[in-house]
């Protein structure tokens, strides 16, 4: 969060632990939002942009894959 306090009093989750969540579930959306834009460029039969876009979702994919065991180890510690 851009404030110099933390807001957990008020969502229950620590602002690090927030933003944890809010970067794997933007992650996740981005690499959804990624096919789309891999269809339309398959659609087209432009193979450098697939290329890029599918490089861009795998690594969206990593992203949330790291942010989600780094999850998983705070949850359980």
């Amino acid at each position: 969060m851009a404030t110099n306090m933390e807001t957990g009093s008020v969502t229950g989750t620590k602002d690090k632990d927030y933003d944890l969540v809010w970067f794997v579930e933007s992650c996740l959306k981005n690499a959804l939002r990624l096919e789309t834009y891999i269809q339309d460029a398959e659609r087209e039969k432009d193979e450098p942009v697939v290329e890029l876009f599918r490089k861009a979702q795998a690594d969206s994919r990593k992203g949330a894959e790291i942010g989600k065991k780094l999850l998983r180890e705070r949850l359980a510690g």
